[in-house]
């Protein structure tokens, strides 16, 4: 199991993977990268927990706690106008 805790909340199971490399398609920031038979974290520091990696991937083999990150925060920082945006791994994790 792949986990980047202490950055963000990606946890990643390759012994679940199936090797459709959706992950790699989806992620807009190249987390992810092809390794043979199953994908592999390539970058997880730069995860910026979107989750569009766990929504696309067909059998779970991945979880991020979306809506904690920094794209969360970026995003209602934007539109309630102001405030520095906050970010980062909350108190849980979702492993």
């Amino acid at each position: 199991m792949t986990v980047t805790q202490n950055v963000n909340t990606l946890c990643y199971e390759p012994g679940l993977c199936i090797n459709c490399e959706m992950c790699i398609i989806v992620c807009p920031h190249a987390v992810f990268a092809p390794d043979g038979k199953v994908v592999r974290v390539a970058n997880g520091e730069s995860c910026m927990e979107c989750g569009a990696c766990q929504v696309n991937c067909p059998v779970a083999a991945i979880k991020v706690d979306s809506g904690v990150g920094c794209a969360y925060a970026l995003m209602w920082s934007a539109i309630r106008g102001g405030g520095p945006a906050v970010c980062g791994p909350g108190e849980g994790s979702c492993c």
